[in-house]
């Protein structure tokens, strides 16, 4: 037997030779294939327990593998932190939204290291202004919402509509809209902005422009207020009347929804009125959140929807491949995700992985009303939604919408 080490420690299989030379192509950025593709979930139908989480392949085909995790933020432990930034902000001798744009905390997945973003294709931030707080015009490219937390939500002006606030309703400010916010009232105003900036940004097509300047000569960091507030709720929440006597086009977007303003009020009063019905046995009460013009949802990336549950109810389990948050707007209750049990009440969120097995359930003497937003719609566009759900004596049903 040879006494040379050099023999002892030679590669001897074509893996072990291709990972000492990738020593070398490590310095091109380049890397010579020696493992086989290892996805972080088996095949979307393959678990039919409450798992299903997927694990994180090892080697070099996991390097920045990263997969959403189930989570809970309970508003009891974020909003007095939201209330100490605005105090801040108050005292300071130049406002915090001078130079952020924003005041507010950014919700990041504890399985996604550190990103700002609360799945792998959306942003989550809870937002808090004080009185006469004013965040400059500003346009983008990632598709972007308001989601009111507090009574009276200030306004947002969107290609010239200002939308006055309240609690429960939802702004929308698609991509190429000129859009800005501001808070007129006496007490802070508070809500949770929604993008689908990490979608774009992996496509690497974020771009952001804070350069408006006003056609009349006015403040540069306002819109001049061309419709009163409302003006796209008179337009089309006509129930399927759509209007023709003027262009739909507004802002730079591709087909998107030029309803910008939904109102709590109107989507409580929804639910309410459809109570009474039998509902889905996964999901409630639901209704979608759509563009009037084209019947599809929002937007073509974000899938958003309130859902109602009665005094009581207990849904049954269902998976989907899209990724998902939950905010609680009214009620308490749980949910449990991927057999986790969350309790929740009014204001708190979740994160629902894709892949997982989820219900809900209201323990309350109230109706519980969820919002949710998804990244469903993108899906559905590259033909990769799929979802199932679980009949009482655990049947797997194939669900087709």
């Amino acid at each position: 037997m040879s006494s040379n080490p050099q023999v002892h420690n030679r590669p001897t299989s074509a893996a072990e030779m291709m990972d000492q030379m990738n020593a070398e192509t490590a310095k091109l950025y380049a890397w010579i294939r020696t493992q086989a593709n290892s996805p972080a979930q088996r095949a979307w139908f393959a678990e039919t327990d409450g798992s299903g989480a997927g694990q994180l392949a090892k080697g070099r085909v996991a390097a920045n593998q990263l997969k959403m995790q189930p989570h809970r933020w309970r508003w009891s432990e974020i909003s007095p932190y939201l209330f100490k930034i605005a105090e801040i902000a108050r005292n300071a001798e130049i406002k915090p939204i001078e130079t952020t744009d924003r005041q507010g905390i950014l919700l990041t997945n504890p399985g996604l290291g550190g990103r700002l973003q609360i799945t792998n294709t959306i942003r989550c931030a809870i937002a808090i202004y004080n009185p006469a707080d004013l965040a400059p015009a500003h346009i983008h490219s990632p598709n972007a919402s308001r989601t009111i937390l507090s009574d009276k939500g200030g306004y947002t002006n969107v290609e010239g509509e200002r939308c006055d606030c309240r609690r429960g309703d939802i702004v929308f400010t698609p991509n190429g809209t000129w859009h800005d916010h501001g808070n007129e009232d006496q007490d802070p105003m508070i809500w949770i902005d929604t993008l689908d900036w990490p979608l774009i940004e992996y496509l690497d097509c974020v771009w952001v422009d804070q350069t408006y300047e006003n056609p009349m000569g006015g403040n540069s960091k306002s819109q001049p207020m061309v419709h009163q507030d409302g003006h796209s709720a008179r337009l089309y929440g006509n129930g399927g009347l759509k209007p023709v006597f003027q262009s739909n086009q507004r802002g730079w977007g591709q087909g998107m929804s030029p309803m910008f303003h939904f109102r709590g009020d109107d989507v409580r009063a929804a639910l309410k009125r459809l109570s009474s019905e039998k509902g889905d046995p996964f999901e409630g009460i639901k209704f979608q959140f759509v563009n009037p013009v084209t019947g599809k949802p929002v937007y073509p990336t974000l899938d958003y929807s309130a859902q109602l549950l009665r005094p009581g109810e207990e849904l049954q389990w269902k998976r989907e491949t899209c990724s998902t948050y939950a905010l609680i707007l009214q009620g308490k209750g749980f949910s449990e995700i991927g057999g986790e049990r969350y309790d929740w009440t009014e204001n708190d969120v979740m994160a629902i992985p894709n892949f997982l097995w989820r219900r809900h359930v209201n323990t309350g003497n109230e109706d519980a009303i969820i919002y949710t937003v998804s990244d469903k719609s993108l899906l559905e566009n590259i033909g990769q939604y799929r979802s199932q759900g679980k009949a009482k004596d655990g049947t797997i049903v194939q669900i087709v919408q």
